[in-house]
């Protein structure tokens, strides 16, 4: 990815009525932008809150929306009040990484423009730290153990990525 503002970040939501109250992460300065497929983040003051932001590329294409960046889009998220206690393993739908269960929450984005705002959400496991980008390159390792190894190399890790990544926001944008 690019290295992004807060204004930039801010201006690509698509499923949020206030951007301007999205808080930024404490971290953003520090981010380490080649090394991200999107930027993610819970947000501290409330754990159900969640943000992620992507940027187009060939196999993302990324849905238009007046006001907002062609090549950007942001999608607020909220994880379930109870996500931090659970038994079984978990599956991240977007980079396919196991997880024990607290590792891998459902995170419900609601739809873009009047359907969300008639509460229409649209769901999916996604890793609870937002790490995706870092699991698929092997920069970080799930904890937990007695996991099946990954077969696929890095660079198709990251299409599969970024195509599911691109599949979930087609289904909010809708």
């Amino acid at each position: 990815m690019r290295t992004l503002s807060p204004h930039e970040i801010r201006a690509s939501f698509i499923n949020h009525d206030d951007p301007a109250s999205i808080p930024m992460p404490w971290w953003i300065d520090a981010t380490l932008w080649d090394t991200l497929d999107y930027l993610g983040w819970v947000d501290p003051a409330s754990p159900t809150r969640a943000y992620l932001v992507t940027e187009a590329s060939p196999e993302m294409p990324l849905p238009a929306a007046p006001g907002r960046p062609d090549d950007l889009v942001g999608i607020a998220l909220r994880l379930p009040k109870t996500w931090q206690s659970g038994g079984r393993r978990g599956l991240c739908n977007l980079c396919r990484t196991q997880h024990r269960s607290v590792d891998a929450v459902m995170m419900v984005a609601p739809r873009a423009g009047a359907a969300g705002r008639n509460f229409n959400t649209v769901g999916t496991y996604v890793c609870a730290d937002l790490a995706c980008s870092l699991y698929v390159r092997r920069l970080r390792r799930a904890s937990g153990g007695g996991f099946l190894p990954e077969t696929l190399d890095e660079e198709r890790r990251i299409l599969r990525l970024r195509r599911n990544l691109g599949s979930f926001i087609e289904r909010v944008a809708a």
